[in-house]
């Protein structure tokens, strides 16, 4: 009789799980473990909420994998480097002939992985289910990995039409998921936990947000975003569930930017666009820039600054909204994100690894490759085509998207009684209304900011570096 092992890490779901899947067609009996690492979570600067997450939707994967007779097995050790050791004593306990599991992109995992086929005697087959296109078949004329993201957006395309893609369906189950069954969680939630709560979500969104997500998208205001990413960064939901319920609601899929529904589907390409250069170049993994050039600026090691702009006490007020709903819910806006990291590196100056760091720490949603790219993309360290100058204007990035300051006044008590006119520099009118108010004054002079930035840059433009 022939027992197979899964082995879940960052996809936590039973739908288009191919580790799950080869499992089932090839064995008579299948087992399920996870294994906490609680040392390697604090190493790689996970957060409380995403940690709380995670656990909820371990509660509703094993009650999930119950319904179809597979016990989920919950281990714990300190670290990656303990794991080749538990797998081999489990593995013989178990009395495993092969275990299976979907890969990973991060550097620690890819060498975990490494040395627990080197540990085990049992045969350990890897899966491809987080991408749609496995990182290492997009690559240039010259072999290498795209450092720019639309020809790699174009070559994901063209790869897509030729091999398309192929949604697993979930094992046939007595006892199919329901919203009761999703764990003991709290269905109030913002992110109620479990696979059928996720769905739901991806189909509501599809539903109501798909067509206008390229034109409502920018405005913090309005949920006119798909709100998944904390069930993508855990695995509960994968790309190839995205595809097909893009598909179900147009009765297509949008391969080019001008058909409608074409904006979610490409900020899909832009996540694996990260995970494919997670593995083509290792160092995004050890906090070292793409753009090895930018190793020599200079970033400022201010705290206090720091500080203030973690606090949301800045004096820019969609820059302190933004921080305060991020430190409050875990979670923050896509266009906030970009606003609050352009201020941190290009007028604070202060090095982007301390914003990557911090989002990690906070976000729910919190993804490795998609944060260190969303971060090099912000500081011009990583692989973008724009150039250093793309330096945003806090004031004018609130005005355009929060113009009457809807987002602001949620987050910013302090500037409820502000009128529209003065909610985006507020000092002087509260000055002359409100004395005494607490709100900060600008802790730094934008115009002067960006001159100081440019400066810095510039510095760095020596071919001989990289």
């Amino acid at each position: 009789m022939k027992r197979h092992l899964v082995w879940f890490r960052t996809d936590l779901r039973l739908t288009h799980n191919p580790a799950l899947q080869r499992a089932l067609a090839t064995g008579d009996e299948v087992v399920a473990i996870h294994i906490d690492c609680p040392g390697q979570w604090q190493q790689h600067g996970l957060g409380s909420r995403q940690l709380a997450f995670i656990q909820q939707n371990l509660q509703a994967l094993a009650q999930a994998l119950q319904a179809i007779d597979i016990h989920l097995h919950r281990l714990e050790c300190a670290s990656f480097n303990d794991i080749p050791e538990l797998m081999l004593d489990f593995c013989q306990q178990q009395q495993i002939d092969a275990l299976f599991a979907n890969r990973e992109t991060g550097i620690n995992e890819l060498r975990r992985d490494r040395a627990v086929r080197d540990a085990i005697e049992a045969k350990f087959s890897m899966f491809e289910a987080d991408c749609i296109v496995s990182p290492g078949n997009l690559v240039t004329g010259n072999g290498e990995m795209y450092k720019v993201f639309t020809p790699f957006r174009n070559a994901w395309i063209k790869y897509f039409k030729e091999h398309g893609y192929k949604l697993l369906p979930a094992p046939d189950s007595d006892h199919p998921p329901t919203s009761g069954d999703d764990g003991n969680v709290d269905k109030d939630s913002p992110w109620p936990a479990g696979e059928y709560a996720a769905q739901q979500r991806l189909q509501q969104f599809c539903r109501e947000h798909l067509l206008d997500y390229k034109e409502l998208r920018d405005f913090p205001a309005l949920p006119a975003t798909s709100s998944l990413s904390p069930y993508l960064a855990a695995g509960v939901l994968s790309t190839a569930q995205c595809l097909q319920a893009i598909e179900q609601q147009l009765g297509y899929l949008p391969l080019s930017p001008g058909e409608q529904g074409f904006a979610w589907f490409n900020e899909l390409i832009w996540r694996e666009f990260y995970r494919h250069l997670m593995v083509a170049y290792p160092r995004l993994s050890m906090h070292q820039p793409f753009k090895l050039e930018t190793r020599l600026i200079k970033w400022s090691q201010d705290k206090s600054q720091f500080q203030a702009w973690c606090d949301g006490q800045t004096g820019y007020p969609i820059i302190d909204a933004a921080m305060r709903c991020l430190n409050q819910t875990g979670w923050m806006h896509n266009r906030l994100r970009m606003i609050v990291a352009s201020f941190l590196v290009k007028d604070l100056q202060i090095d982007w690894r301390w914003g990557e760091d911090y989002f990690m720490a906070q976000l729910i949603d919190a993804d490795f490759a998609s944060n260190n790219g969303g971060w090099q993309w912000a500081a011009s360290t990583g692989a973008d085509a724009a150039p250093y100058f793309r330096i945003f204007n806090p004031t004018v990035q609130g005005e355009r998207y929060d113009k009457q300051g809807e987002f602001i006044r949620a987050w910013v008590p302090e500037l409820a009684s502000v009128p529209d006119a003065d909610i985006h520099s507020p000092q002087q009118w509260l000055a002359e209304q409100e004395l005494g108010h607490s709100y900060p004054a600008p802790i730094v002079v934008h115009k002067e900011a960006r001159e100081k930035t440019l400066r810095m840059f510039q510095s760095t433009k020596n071919p001989e570096v990289a």
